[in-house]
């Protein structure tokens, strides 16, 4: 009787790149050390560093984390990650661009292998622009979005108010004065959380229509403005200094829409509704940052909402474009499969 195998001379599994990103979209935390997996699901929450250290290396090569900056893992942190070995990573795609250049001159040049390309999640750091000073009002930390914008909402917010209770607010004044409605104050908080509910709206659109359109293969410039609204995040998705909106930029879309509901509605009425649409967004891109670095509780609302986001970044890049609510994916049918299969059990 022949004797029996032994488990430590039977060949590795190989797993795709597919294959590795479809457990991530699942929430598993794999990692790799060369062309080695791991699975550090069930350790994630032991890691003596914390859980979000390890899931923003999902996917990624650790080895230049094993070997320092900021500490070299010692022999004996190495053997305990060989527990958690599962096989071997094969035909790993390769990089298209040279990461040692701005990355925004290059994309346009992918042709038809760039929707693939930026689909392809890394962790590390991206360059957009030659310029140092153009770099750097690209990014931004996270916390200047509250810092600059909710004093900005809540000094319109009270503006407006005061001048909603003077009483001589009307709309539908350019099409008839006879039948003119006065907006009285107490109509302030429901424009208010129009404004919100707009947002909210805004949101799902831009990110659907203009983030996730697919540019022509021929085209080098609209591959180009897609990587600079949107692939460069998808790219790079735990950059964070590129996962809020920067100042400068955001001043520019801010001011426009400004702009355009001081022109299609009185002065105050607009605010308002501004007002309640600035906090929306302020709201939305602390949700995004916390959905990337955030470890939310387990069965809470905004755990929910991280794998329902995870997910749309590693597999279902197509659908679950909502990132503070799944609203408007419900209500324009773009809910992920698995969430639409659930929904009618």
């Amino acid at each position: 009787m022949a004797p029996a195998p032994d488990p430590a001379l039977a060949p590795a599994a190989a797993f795709s790149p597919d294959e590795v990103q479809r457990r991530l979209a699942a929430g598993a935390c794999w990692v790799r050390r060369g062309a080695r997996l791991y699975d550090l699901t069930d350790f994630v929450r032991h890691h003596p560093g914390g859980e979000q250290l390890l899931r923003a290396r999902a996917g990624q090569d650790i080895t230049a984390d094993l070997d320092g900056p900021p500490h070299r893992h010692s022999d004996n942190a190495r053997r305990w990650l060989e527990q958690y070995y599962v096989g071997e990573m094969r035909g790993e795609p390769q990089d298209l661009v040279d990461w040692q250049k701005p990355l925004l001159w290059q994309v346009g040049n992918l042709g038809e292998k760039y929707e693939e390309w930026v689909h392809q999640p890394v962790t590390r750091p991206i360059r957009l622009f030659h310029s140092d000073f153009i770099e750097a009002l690209s990014k931004t930390v996270w916390y200047s979005v509250p810092i600059i914008w909710v004093p900005l909402m809540l000094y319109l917010s009270w503006s407006y108010y005061r001048t909603l209770a003077q009483g001589n607010v009307r709309l539908f004044t350019s099409l008839t004065t006879e039948y003119s409605v006065v907006v009285p104050k107490s109509m302030f908080p429901g424009l208010f959380i129009l404004g919100i509910l707009l947002w909210s709206f805004l949101e799902y659109i831009i990110h659907r229509f203009l983030f996730h359109m697919k540019p022509p293969s021929h085209s080098y410039y609209l591959i180009m403005l897609h990587f600079v609204l949107h692939g460069q995040h998808h790219k790079a998705p735990f950059d964070g200094s590129r996962l809020v909106f920067p100042p400068v930029p955001a001043s520019l879309v801010i001011a426009f829409f400004y702009v355009l509901l001081r022109l299609i509605l009185p002065e105050a009425v607009g605010g308002t509704v501004f007002a309640g649409g600035l906090l929306g967004y302020v709201i939305y891109d602390m949700i995004h940052y916390y959905l990337h670095f955030g470890s939310p509780h387990k069965g809470s609302y905004l755990y929910s909402m991280k794998a329902y986001h995870v997910k749309h970044h590693f597999e279902h890049q197509r659908s679950g474009f909502g990132i503070s609510s799944k609203l408007w994916d419900y209500c324009f049918h773009t809910l992920m499969p698995e969430e639409q299969h659930l929904k009618t059990q």
